[in-house]
């Protein structure tokens, strides 16, 4: 018997009429609540629904059908209004399904994932838990690495170190969900759960740590969107940790274990740990990526969208063929046509700004349009009035730069005139310090690599020679981002490998080499948001890297 997406057109039109007739039944009984026989109508056609999708085994639509049937079946004669996102619920889940079967008949690929919104808003509209997006994944989650000597973990040190790291992963988490520096935070609390895994090495619990550190590695490398769901497994893993933490011999759900093992194997990414995972594990290959099943959701649900990113990069490009065209005509060389083109562009820039809100930037051109509009000839064009549209463009600019990191713009109520010169200074001091925290995080990073590099020779000193005066250089930045603190703490790390490893006879230990690791680490996620968020939103990822340096003995004045 043939089966699936295959065999959708064999009951086409009997499964199509019976949809079309459940939606008619619906919107009737939305107008006359207490007719009882269209509600019954509806209960019955997708309970004949249900079973045409079963008959051919179109699981994900079936289960759609049935979470529709469930919610219909509650609804009672008479509902009121307070049932009306019930029904709504049911009016969509309709939609949805017809969406995604005209899908099947064009393209025969079954992803059932596509349903699960639709599933999910029946769910919590019944008061039901919503079911993980991992629902129909199949996967191993039985599979552990190979043995090694479990290592005790009950002494106060080790048991500090695990609040420590603990704490480590709630910084990274706690900016994951808010949005901040997505990447950054993914790799504070992958650091921190590869220590855990360490520190806990042997013990059966030790699996999550690992299984969630490639699961927040494919995160970051795929660039998976961070919906509600996943960023609520992330925060169960937190508390899976606190459970270890009481509890060393405590392990895991497997529920948990197979959720992450699905954004392993959705992201489909060679991580290194994501790799080990996916092979121990032997994860399928999956027929879609985050990003396909969101274009899909967007296609079945409404169409979701980037507006002001796309908007900027839009009004990039015609800034950017203005100033071309601009530089042309300073330098004599435009082509005739030139200040007919250029005119025309700014006129079309001054709409659109106009029309997205950007008043300000709007007035900035249209006081130039009557100008360029009587420019007639290149040699006449006046050199301050191409100097003043010049700089009009550059503060245009700076506003767009903000549309592309999704700042908004407030409206000015009073309609006051901007100061052009004031904005542009602010504009070109914003990138100057982004310019600085980007060469502090470099010089971070290096310090970073040249520890490793000395690591794995053994202690020898030669990759260590220019770290402390790249540190110094990396204080000094952060001075001229009065992040006075951060600053001090670098110098304090920068002391401790001038003396703890420069100058010292013998090379520390691997656990004061890995606490000195997390300090840096803490200082570079830090300047991921230093520049762009207040200081005190990060505070608590300075105290955590005071900590691991008081660890080592530094006292940080």
């Amino acid at each position: 018997m043939v089966i699936g997406a295959t065999s959708l057109s064999m009951v086409r039109d009997e499964l199509f009429a019976t949809m079309a007739e459940t939606q008619q039944h619906l919107e009737q009984f939305l107008d006359a609540r207490d007719n009882g026989a269209l509600l019954q109508h509806v209960v019955t056609n997708l309970q004949q629904i249900k079973g045409i999708l079963s008959l051919v085994e179109l699981t994900g639509a079936e289960l759609l059908a049935e979470e529709t049937r469930v919610l219909a079946t509650d609804i009672p004669v008479g509902a009121a209004d307070d049932r009306n996102d019930q029904l709504t619920a049911i009016n969509n889940a309709l939609h949805v399904l017809r969406s995604y079967l005209e899908q099947l008949e064009s393209h025969w690929v079954e992803m059932p994932e596509l349903l699960l919104p639709a599933i999910n808003k029946l769910r919590l509209a019944a008061k039901r838990t919503p079911l993980p997006e991992s629902f129909f994944f199949a996967a191993r989650v039985d599979v552990q690495r190979p043995a090694t000597e479990a290592k005790p973990v009950n002494c106060p040190e080790q048991m500090e170190l695990a609040r420590r790291l603990r704490h480590m992963y709630q910084l990274g988490l706690l900016a994951f969900i808010r949005d901040e520096n997505p990447n950054a935070s993914l790799h504070l609390m992958k650091r921190a759960l590869l220590r855990l895994d360490q520190l806990y090495s042997g013990l059966p619990s030790s699996h999550l740590y690992w299984v969630a550190a490639g699961a927040l590695e494919s995160q970051a490398d795929a660039q998976l969107l961070a919906r509600k769901n996943r960023k609520q497994l992330f925060a169960r893993v937190d508390r899976e940790i606190k459970q270890q933490c009481d509890n060393p011999e405590y392990v895991a759900p497997r529920a948990v274990i197979k959720d992450l093992l699905y954004l392993i194997a959705l992201a489909n990414t060679n991580g290194e740990i994501a790799t080990q995972v996916r092979e121990l594990t032997n994860l399928p290959t999956l027929p879609f990526t985050d990003h396909m099943l969101n274009d899909e959701y967007q296609r079945l649900s409404g169409p979701g969208q980037n507006v002001l990113r796309s908007l900027s990069a839009a009004i990039g490009e015609e800034l950017t063929s203005a100033k071309d065209l601009l530089d042309l005509i300073e330098r004599g060389t435009a082509p005739g046509e030139a200040l007919a083109n250029i005119h025309s562009i700014l006129a079309k820039l001054e709409k659109t700004l106009a029309m997205v809100g950007l008043s300000s930037a709007s007035n900035a051109l249209k006081t130039h349009l009557s100008a360029v509009a009587n420019w007639h000839d290149i040699e006449t064009v006046e050199r301050g009035s191409l100097l003043a549209l010049a700089d009009s463009l550059l503060y245009i600019e700076g506003m767009v730069a903000g549309l592309e990191r999704g700042e908004r713009q407030a409206k000015n109520q009073k309609n006051e005139p901007v100061d052009e010169a004031e904005s542009f200074a602010k504009h070109q001091l914003l990138e100057a310090r982004i310019v600085v925290n980007e060469e502090a995080k470099s010089g971070l990073s290096l310090a970073k690599r040249a520890i490793t590099a000395y690591i794995e020779s053994e202690g020898d000193k030669m990759h260590l020679a220019n770290v402390p005066s790249s540190l110094q250089l990396v204080r000094g930045g952060l001075w001229f981002l009065d992040q006075n603190r951060a600053a001090e703490l670098v110098a304090a790390c920068a002391h401790y490998i001038q003396t703890q490893m420069l100058e010292a006879a013998t090379m520390p230990s691997e656990p004061m080499l890995e606490t000195l690791a997390d300090a840096l680490t803490s200082l570079e996620y830090y300047l991921e948001g230093g520049v762009l968020l207040h200081a005190k939103e990060n505070r608590s990822v300075l105290d955590l890297a005071e900590e691991s340096l008081r660890a080592l003995g530094v006292q940080v004045q």
